[in-house]
């Protein structure tokens, strides 16, 4: 055996010896993503184990889980994804609420003084953006308010999509749009934090954003479960509530 052969085989022994991962990934709803990065600094130092986050909107994350994503929890921006996973034998364990969320309509340039719902008709707002409804709960929340006021039909042609609540700020925050929909824990975040001017829309307007989390099934059989469930739990203490409630969640 020369010394490449050798050092293959020794390198492909080592792999098979050595210990798997117990790194957790956690499926993390975008309106989610800069308190998670608190949540999960807190949950590291407090256990001594990493995680590692991945943000999409629910919607998206659900079609990955679906098609076999090796996430260990899910954390949405609704019930009903998670819901769905559970019923889809996903998870053995039913989906809990941790948080409910708040829509914002939020402006680069408007002044929060001039800045209401109704100002959307004016012509000087040409575009208006809003999560895609169809995988982002803020989005089908903000659609919920416009039908209450009577105003869906008069400005929909405004409306500009974003994938998810990410990207619905990096129209705003940039001033490609004149106004836009998102969550309260967005404009609240440390990076963005005084990019603009902002609302909080009357929460009667909207069906309950209840936002919940599930454990899935992945890491049931793995070296991953015990750090998973530790996680999982740490996302209901007092701790990430403190931290929730920094970021505007009730």
């Amino acid at each position: 055996m020369n010394i490449q052969h050798f050092l293959l085989f020794f390198s492909v022994f080592l792999a098979g010896c050595s210990k798997p991962s117990e790194k957790i990934v956690v499926a993390t709803a975008a309106n989610v993503q800069y308190v998670m990065k608190e949540i999960k600094a807190a949950f590291e130092k407090e256990s001594g184990k990493e995680i590692d986050i991945v943000v999409g909107s629910s919607g998206k994350l659900t079609t990955q889980i679906r098609e076999g994503a090796p996430f260990d929890v899910f954390v949405s921006a609704d019930t009903k994804y998670p819901q769905e996973i559970f019923k889809n034998g996903g998870s053995a364990e039913k989906p809990k609420i941790y948080a409910l969320g708040s829509v914002v309509l939020w402006s680069k340039n408007i002044p929060e003084a001039e800045l209401n719902i109704d100002i959307l008709t004016d012509d000087k707002v040409k575009k208006i953006a809003i999560p895609n409804p169809e995988t982002a709960p803020y989005g089908e929340a903000a659609i919920q308010v416009l039908k209450s006021k009577n105003l869906f039909g008069k400005i929909e042609k405004k409306l500009v999509f974003g994938e998810s609540i990410a990207q619905t700020a990096q129209y705003i925050t940039s001033g490609n749009v004149e106004a836009g929909f998102n969550a309260l824990s967005i404009v609240l975040s440390p990076e963005m934090k005084g990019q603009g001017h902002y609302i909080i829309l009357d929460s009667t307007d909207y069906k309950p954003i209840e936002q919940a989390a599930i454990l899935l099934n992945h890491s049931a059989e793995s070296p991953k479960k015990e750090t998973s469930e530790q996680f999982y739990n740490f996302l209901y203490s007092q701790k990430a509530k403190a931290i929730f409630q920094k970021y505007g969640y009730k």
